[in-house]
């Protein structure tokens, strides 16, 4: 996949600021852990540092994957955010969103992006709410969150 690879180094490394459709700051700490992905943003840098994203992309509003995902993280929403995680969703291919674009999603996708910028899983298929916590908590930068350092 080197389009993919090809997308991350500038997730992971540009410090710009990605634009949300809503037009609030990407690092409001307000409850909103559910958000639209602007088709216009080109990076998640704006999160860096700050929250872990979770990309769920749907081939529309009806696509069943992708509300089955949905409803399994929405029913976990507060340890979404004790673990300081954003879900981004994006229901509209044709708008053709430059991250979409990018990572080269065709129908549903669940990626899950480190606070570092990287990405840290990448499913065509649903991820567990368990596995995604697992992954997370396995990670050295939750560890440390989670030990208060």
């Amino acid at each position: 996949m080197p389009a993919f690879r090809t997308l991350l180094t500038p997730l992971a490394i540009a410090l710009g600021a990605a634009t949300l459709a809503s037009g609030a700051s990407a690092q409001s700490s307000g409850p909103e852990i559910f958000r639209p992905l602007d088709p216009a943003a080109s990076d998640l840098n704006s999160y860096r540092w700050d929250k872990r994203v979770v990309l769920l992309f749907g081939a529309g509003e009806d696509d069943g994957t992708y509300t089955a995902a949905r409803d399994q993280l929405e029913a976990v929403a507060p340890a979404l955010e004790d673990r300081d995680i954003v879900v981004l969703t994006d229901t509209a291919p044709e708008q053709q969103g430059a991250i979409r674009q990018g990572l080269e999603v065709d129908g549903f996708a669940m990626v899950l992006v480190g606070k570092d910028g990287g990405v840290k899983i990448n499913s065509a298929e649903p991820v567990s709410p368990d596995a995604l916590f697992a992954t997370i908590d396995a990670m050295p930068m939750r560890r440390r969150e989670m030990s208060g350092g």
